[in-house]
């Protein structure tokens, strides 16, 4: 169930469920509440952040791991969801980011195969146009704005994870090469935090991984980052100023730059993997996925984090 859970060719929902022991928990009072769901099932979903909303693009529901067109928009003031122009082609497992206004998915699995893709939506214009392709196809792979750049993150093709980093100028419209990540590595978190990359936990075979790489864009140069006490896949990552959020399935994880350590938060009430995850606001929001149960899900939870 593992390997077709990571090889997309054969996609299914499904992974083992993950719990950690309460020491260093969240204060008591901080629990999981459940906000306004998506319109449709669905995990392996590409989503960004922008103007303060949730972009969810994609994704998967069924058995068969069927991809999807749909996109939707949440508004946290109105706690709310609004369906918008589809994708052009549905699309499972692709990374989103945001820069310049526009929302940006690129890669993933379609009914052809897996593309290399990418697709802007302009939400004044509410219509999808698209630019560069990347260099080669990717799914499972993560998407982060930086510094007025896209940087396009590891991932899966042809049967075998890659170390590939890929950085795109807005300005020229192109991709180029950037400096590959330390190990090869899919299914894992990324952000922007403290103006570097932080890649968090994945894949690698048959290896679940605690792993941490920060990318420092001025010296273009990888370290390691300090280890998640659980190894994490299928996660979603969001950064909050000095703090780090990783969710997945029954496990909540989170680094303080201040203190240099990763703690151990509440768990979800819906344990999830191949979920997003956005903080808006004083909430951390864990959007999607697929439950332990093997089954696409709507839920959408949030908890207070300021």
């Amino acid at each position: 169930m593992r390997a077709l859970a990571v090889a997309l060719a054969a996609l299914v929902c499904g992974a083992a469920a993950g719990s950690l022991a309460a020491s260093g928990a969240a204060p008591a009072e901080a629990r999981w509440e459940r906000a306004a769901s998506l319109s449709q099932r669905r995990s392996y979903l590409a989503a960004a952040e922008l103007g303060g909303r949730i972009y969810a693009a994609g994704g998967m529901v069924g058995e068969t791991g069927r991809p999807l067109a749909t996109v939707s928009r949440y508004d946290p003031r109105r706690d709310a969801w609004r369906t918008l122009a589809p994708l052009p082609t549905p699309t499972r497992a692709a990374a989103a980011a945001a820069l310049g206004g526009r929302v940006v998915v690129a890669g993933g699995t379609t009914p052809a195969g897996n593309v290399a893709t990418v697709v802007a939506l302009d939400p004044r214009a509410g219509a999808w146009r698209r630019l560069a392709p990347l260099p080669a196809p990717r799914f499972n792979h993560r998407l982060v704005a930086l510094d007025g750049h896209l940087y396009a993150l590891g991932g899966y093709d042809r049967g075998r994870e890659w170390r590939d980093v890929f950085v795109y100028e807005p300005g020229e419209n192109r991709w180029s090469r950037g400096t590959p990540l330390p190990r090869r590595v899919h299914a894992f978190g990324a952000a922007a935090f403290g103006g570097e990359l932080w890649v968090v936990g994945g894949r690698r075979g048959e290896r679940v991984l605690r792993e941490v790489w920060i990318y420092d864009p001025h010296t273009r140069r990888w370290r390691a980052g300090p280890p998640m006490p659980k190894p994490m896949e299928l996660l979603g990552l969001a950064a909050d100023g000095d703090t780090l959020h990783a969710v997945w399935e029954s496990t909540y994880q989170v680094f303080d730059r201040r203190t240099g350590r990763w703690r151990v938060g509440p768990a979800p009430e819906v344990p999830r993997h191949a979920l997003e995850a956005f903080v808006l606001g004083r909430w951390l929001y864990a959007v999607g996925g697929c439950t332990t149960a093997l089954r696409d899900s709507q839920v959408v939870e949030r908890i207070a984090v300021a």
